[in-house]
């Protein structure tokens, strides 16, 4: 007789992996002060732009395993993604410790980043497998655990490192809590096939859900080499024109290969609203650093919002549709950014923190709701291409944003990332004029199936 699937057991021991994840965010956003120039209280004395190279592997290595583990899942099976995760995790929280020069932070930020890109190529479809009829709210109760964790990676920094006077080391090392639970839950667990392999869906159907599969790797890989230094681009308005342009030719190929347009568009978007939210908040200490009030506690504010707001995001979503959220999550995200860069005072900068909070809140996991919503027959490939974009474009800007703030100041590095919930705006006002009547796609409904082309 086969082993029942534990649903509970599952979910619980996703969260827990997810906020290994989070903690790592929280803790590179603390550790950069430690990182940086001795003239400013760092030990090591690197320059920003050099800890954003040295951060870049968190973001493209989590793409790189996302994008693999896309591909291979269905072939080797969910449970060995899941395992490759933690083995991935505990080597770079290990390596995190003992870094101590950018080399060394650079190798322990790809273990990172490759665990990272693990565990959502893993428990993404893992999460959208077990609760078919609900796949928007219980992603979103699963990314939680995402902000849940910056929450308490800000938080420890704040009292282990501020006001007890710890070591850095010590700090890194609550990592292996949830490190080591997440390991014991789903030990002997029963992990399901995708919900792509059991509805029977090919993998050719996969590819033609997601339009245009060489274009999107081939912008993922250009991005890659723009984040780790190989290829440069002098300007910062190039980075957007480079994406408008693989935006172009990946409809160009969707046409050519009669599939649909939609997830190239979604593809792009998700490069957008992903950098609004992780590179302002993975820059936070260096943004904030004159606003006179704890950084990490603002951070701890910020995503303190995110989590209470993915909790309770299904009676939103169920009202909005996912699309009235996305649109309403950009105009609050560029409202506050642009409050930021301009503001002065505890009270101003609070409450400029909540309105961006609101903003960025519902964008990773409502992007992949979306998806796994519309466009099903993606499986678990177009969830792990979707996110694996969202942190390759983060890499890739991380050092851009890094260049901005030490030439030109803290003012104008915000406004520049202001200008990505601005496009969004226009192109979630076209997706919810399009989509804001339209139900959810099911999976193996050929009716419904052509209605993605």
């Amino acid at each position: 007789m086969e082993k029942a699937i534990n649903k509970s057991r599952i979910f619980i021991g996703s969260c827990l992996a997810l906020l290994v994840t989070s903690l790592t965010f929280a803790m590179r956003a603390k550790i950069e002060e430690v990182f940086g120039p001795v003239d400013a209280g760092g030990i090591f004395g690197l320059s920003k732009e050099t800890i954003g190279w040295a951060f870049g592997p968190a973001f493209w290595g989590f793409t790189v395993a996302m994008v693999i583990g896309g591909f291979i899942i269905d072939i080797v099976k969910t449970k060995s993604i899941v395992w490759a995760a933690f083995i991935l995790h505990l080597i770079g929280a290990v390596s995190f410790i003992m870094a101590h020069d950018k080399t060394t932070l650079f190798v322990a930020n790809v273990f990172i980043g490759l665990g990272n890109g693990a565990v959502e190529a893993a428990f993404n479809p893992l999460i959208a497998t077990i609760f078919p009829n609900d796949k928007t709210k219980m992603l979103n109760r699963f990314h939680v655990w995402f902000p849940g964790g910056i929450v308490i990676g800000s938080v420890l920094a704040w009292l282990m490192m501020d006001t007890m006077q710890l070591s850095w080391q010590i700090y890194i090392g609550v990592i292996f809590i949830p490190l080591a639970l997440y390991g014991i839950l789903f030990w002997g667990q029963r992990i399901p096939e995708t919900e792509r392999v059991s509805s029977g869906v090919s993998y050719k159907g996969m590819l033609n859900a997601i339009g245009a599969p060489v274009i999107i790797i081939t912008a993922m890989t250009v991005m890659l080499l723009l984040a780790v230094n190989v290829i440069s681009l002098p300007e910062g308005w190039m980075y957007l024109a480079m994406i408008g342009t693989f935006l172009i030719i990946a409809i160009i190929e969707a046409k050519i290969r009669k599939a649909s347009v939609l997830f190239p568009f979604m593809f792009t978007f998700m490069l957008l609203t992903a950098s609004t939210e992780l590179v302002t908040t993975q820059w936070i200490n260096a943004l904030l650093a004159k606003v006179g009030v704890s950084q990490m506690l603002i951070l701890a504010l910020i995503t303190g919002i995110m989590a209470v707001g993915r909790y309770f995001a299904g009676n939103l979503v169920h009202k909005l549709n996912p699309t009235g959220v996305l649109l309403l999550s950009a105009i609050f995200s560029a409202t506050g950014i642009y409050m930021l860069s301009f503001v002065s005072g505890t009270a101003m900068t609070i409450v400029a923190s909540i309105i961006f909070a609101v903003g960025v809140c519902y964008f990773w996991p409502t992007m992949l709701g979306f998806v796994a919503e519309y466009i099903p027959h993606s499986g678990a490939l177009g969830l792990s291409l979707l996110g694996g974009a969202g942190n390759v474009s983060v890499a890739m800007f991380l050092p851009v944003m890094g260049k901005i703030m030490e030439k030109h100041g803290e003012t104008v590095a915000l406004q520049s990332v202001g200008a990505l919930p601005i496009i969004l705006i226009v192109g979630f006002v076209i997706l919810y004029t399009i989509f804001r009547n339209k139900k959810p796609v099911v999976i193996g409904d050929e009716a419904a199936t052509m209605s993605e082309q």
